[in-house]
């Protein structure tokens, strides 16, 4: 492997290639893009900056190494969004999502449904510490609700994710939230604190944003005709029950209790599967028969019906079908199958960012960062700049945490600003614009369990925006920059 240090140019080509790439597939393909012309171009991109390592001297497995490393390391996301994809389908034909989507219509007018939304989903990423975990339960619901409603699924998306992120940035079961302040040099509960400085004010603005957009959207009746027409296509195919909320409740509680989230999503997949069986029996012999219980011959039981639902609806596309349209559109699940299209653009954009690294190009990126920074306002802005490029060309949160925080490090100590202010930064731009990125890990992730594009929900996700613009201007102002002797400020 060459020692020398590759030009910054040199570093900069395969993220130039890539994203003329990518502009092209979004041209040429829309919001389809993602759908396996992304995941070519960050091959080719890949590909490019393989070539110019093994020009340089550096062997293929070296960054063949790099690559198994980086994607053992992401087994555990893989397994999250499969093991989501599942829930979701046995908690349509369970019934838990339309009874959830019943009660919210209820209590939820067009008006308030956007900042409550919000507010539901920071209070669940909070109590739980996860974004996924959230967005793909409550989020799932809430977005039938929404739609429901009449409302716009990027400004649905964009509440259900912007409070998702507060509450993940916040918690202290959060793995980023954790994490950020390890690489820092501080402590966990000094990093939460030192926060809410600018991340309370991102949420103060986000819901101000909601609130008037939900109060200009009007008052009139939904697109399906009004909440009575959603409900009484619900109650014509499920049996509606409260009880049904415990499965969800149980999930939450085993997460908030520091309950790994594989393993708890894996008995939320279980406990839908027995509620669906306990409550919807009649459903799951009439998806049976139309799904594989005929071709196996296992449909002529009760058991066997319910085998074959259930396992067709964990693994594969379900819709149940209704004399409205877009209802039926609302009761459909693409089951672990739908999650597939994800897992390929992670794999393939975690790629991307394991040759840049391999390659030495990620590191020759921040060090040229690093010799722009002065003063405490550049110092803050180097690392907000950092973490979202690393967003970009890595794709991964983990990376656009670790690999900055790690290069600036020093650089606070240096220049006398305390390390909590390293951390917040971290997060106030790390962690929350990865889910803007269309071939992140997150926002593939966020997109997949939702169902809606990227560039669809992206200009709606305002905390998400504000967050990094806030700690910005925070910085610009000098409020509340402690110096290390003062870490507890």
């Amino acid at each position: 492997m060459s020692e020398s240090r590759p030009s910054l140019g040199l570093s900069l080509l395969p993220i130039g290639i890539l994203v003329l790439l990518l502009a092209a597939d979004v041209i040429a393909f829309g919001e389809d893009s993602s759908y396996g012309s992304n995941q070519m171009a960050l091959l080719l991109g890949s590909g490019v900056a393989v070539a110019i390592g093994m020009a340089r001297g550096q062997k293929w497995s070296h960054f063949e190494a790099r690559i198994k490393e980086t994607l053992g390391d992401a087994i555990g996301a893989i397994l999250i969004l499969l093991l989501i994809g599942a829930l979701a389908g046995t908690w349509l034909v369970s019934g838990i999502i339309p009874t959830l989507i019943d009660v919210g219509l209820d209590v939820l007018s067009r008006e308030v449904f956007l900042p409550a939304a919000c507010i539901l989903c920071a209070a669940v990423s909070l109590a739980t510490g996860s974004s996924w975990g959230t967005v793909g339960t409550v989020g799932v619901a809430l977005i039938g609700i929404g739609q429901a409603l009449g409302l716009g699924e990027g400004w649905i998306a964009g509440a259900i994710i912007s409070g998702a992120y507060f509450g993940d940035k916040l918690s202290p079961l959060s793995d980023t939230t954790n994490l950020a302040p390890t690489v820092a040099g501080t402590d966990l509960f000094t990093h939460i604190r030192f926060m809410l400085w600018t991340t309370v004010p991102s949420i103060a603005i986000a819901l101000i944003v909601f609130t008037m957009a939900g109060l200009g959207s009007g008052g009139g009746e939904a697109d399906l005709g009004g909440a009575a027409v959603m409900q009484a296509e619900l109650a014509q195919h499920f049996n509606l029950h409260w009880a049904l909320f415990l499965v969800p409740v149980g999930v939450i509680v085993l997460i908030a209790r520091r309950v790994a989230p594989v393993p708890a999503l894996f008995l939320g997949v279980l406990g839908g599967a027995v509620a669906a069986a306990i409550a919807q029996p009649q459903l799951l012999a009439t998806l049976a028969e139309d799904a594989l219980g005929p071709a196996l011959g296992l449909g002529t039981t009760r058991l066997g019906t319910a085998f074959t639902a259930l396992m067709a609806a964990a693994a594969l596309d379900t819709t149940i079908e209704t004399s409205n349209p877009v209802v039926t559109d609302l009761l459909s699940s693409g089951g672990m199958a739908g999650m597939l299209n994800t897992v390929w653009l992670i794999i393939c954009a975690l790629t991307f960012g394991a040759v840049m690294g391999a390659a030495g190009f990620l590191e020759r990126i921040t060090q040229a960062i690093l010799t722009a920074v002065h003063g405490t306002f550049s110092l803050v802005f180097g690392t907000a700049f950092s973490s979202v490029v690393f967003n970009i060309i890595a794709a991964d949160q983990y990376i656009a945490i670790v690999v900055p925080g790690r290069m600036f490090r020093e650089a606070y100590q240096e220049r006398g600003a305390a390390p909590q202010l390293l951390s917040r930064t971290l997060e106030d731009a790390g962690t929350v614009t990865s889910v803007l990125i269309p071939w992140n890990t997150c926002g593939v992730a966020q997109s997949g369990v939702l169902g809606v594009g990227v560039l669809a929900f992206a200009p709606y996700c305002v905390f998400n925006y504000v967050s990094p613009l806030m700690t910005l201007l925070v910085a610009a102002i000098g409020f509340r920059i402690p110096k290390p002797e003062n870490a507890d400020a």
